[in-house]
């Protein structure tokens, strides 16, 4: 039904497209909404950076794809988009460090390549758009926790570029394309390519590798998180949202008021549930400008049904098993694969990827 939004019902036949679907959220997202909607048609669209990053030697998250794609976002294939209900949209270079030595790259992946796939989405009579969006917008932010309203203080190239993304994608919402931009808390939790450049998943991974915990920090800076598995959940929610639940064009936090946390107190609960570890905090290191609360209210209020069910502990706990299942030990994990700067650093130094992070091909 071209150019309306239509209702669809679990189990219904449907395309669903997710790009940037063999990163750390994919996984979790492909599995949610092959759950929900067992009959549909889900394909994936990945350039490939981390694809040989699954923790898993045997199988591949992919198998319950219907149709795996290799392509760079930058350079759209705008003919996959036929017959395509609802598009998620994950594609982005994911961090701050990456952003920050990449900021041209960022922009164009992040923010235009971001733009450029909705208005192809949308002529192509695509219903539903999903974008991963980020908390971390509201940068530094003192005092009362963050509503949707508050002001934006984006202070990495990251955060500017979901800024942006989010003001271009309003316009480009209604006439029967629904755009849900889902404002994440930091990611955390046990993933099939997993992440270990993230505040919990680095407490963790330290915690099992050497018994010790270093926070970068002085530990005071607020963060809020969000399991992976639960932003699945918010996904899955966001990609069946009519008009009536929120208007043509949503953006809303995507979290729980339960799960904001000072970077010391993520600490001191990884070390109660994982016994002998010692937190080292960085008495001397300058501020952690990145602190905010945010408020999960609306979020609340539009998705009952879709709301977090991973709390710090389950979070911690899933880590913890993940990581033991694999033997994990290494205590140089930092400059692991699991650290995404660091795997493309490799393949930038090996000569696999250009300056602006395109593959090169083998003369």
């Amino acid at each position: 039904m071209k150019g309306i939004m239509k209702q669809i019902f679990p189990g219904e036949k449907m395309k669903i497209l997710v790009t940037g679907n063999m990163g750390y959220v994919g996984p979790s997202v492909i599995r949610q909404l092959r759950r929900s909607y067992p009959g549909a048609y889900i394909m994936g669209l990945d350039i490939g950076y981390f694809a040989g990053c699954s923790i898993s030697k045997e199988v591949l998250p992919e198998v319950i794809l219907y149709q795996q794609y290799f392509a760079d976002v930058r350079q759209f294939p705008e003919n996959i988009l036929d017959g395509v209900d609802a598009v998620v949209h994950l594609a982005a270079i994911s961090n701050d460090p990456i952003g920050n030595l990449f900021e041209t790259v960022t922009m164009d992946i992040n923010h235009s390549a971001s733009i450029n796939v909705a208005a192809k989405a949308k002529k192509a009579g695509v219903g539903s758009f999903v974008f991963a969006s980020s908390c971390s917008m509201y940068g530094s932010a003192e005092g009362s926790a963050r509503t949707e309203d508050a002001p934006l203080n984006p202070l990495t190239a990251y955060a500017r570029s979901k800024v942006y993304t989010e003001r271009d994608l309003r316009p480009l919402a209604g006439d029967g394309f629904t755009v849900t931009c889902l404002r994440f808390a930091t990611a955390c939790g046990m993933s099939d390519r997993l992440r270990l450049d993230l505040v919990l998943n680095d407490f963790v991974a330290g915690a099992v590798a050497s018994k010790r915990i270093s926070i970068l920090s002085d530990g005071t800076p607020w963060r809020p998180l969000i399991n992976v598995n639960d932003m699945a959940r918010a996904i899955d929610w966001a990609v069946g949202r009519q008009p009536s639940v929120g208007g043509d064009f949503l953006a809303v936090n995507a979290g729980f008021d339960q799960g904001n946390y000072q970077v010391r107190e993520l600490a001191e609960n990884v070390a109660k549930i994982i016994p002998g570890v010692e937190v080292q905090i960085n008495e001397n290191a300058q501020p952690d400008q990145r602190s905010y609360k945010v408020n999960f209210d609306l979020f609340k209020q539009l998705a009952p049904h879709h709301q977090p069910v991973y709390d710090l502990t389950a979070s911690i706990t899933g880590l913890h098993e993940g990581l033991r299942s694999m033997g994990f030990m290494n205590e140089n994990f930092r400059s692991s694969i699991y650290m995404r700067l660091v795997h493309l650093t490799h393949l930038r130094e090996k000569g696999y990827l250009s300056d602006d992070l395109r593959w090169v091909r083998p003369k």
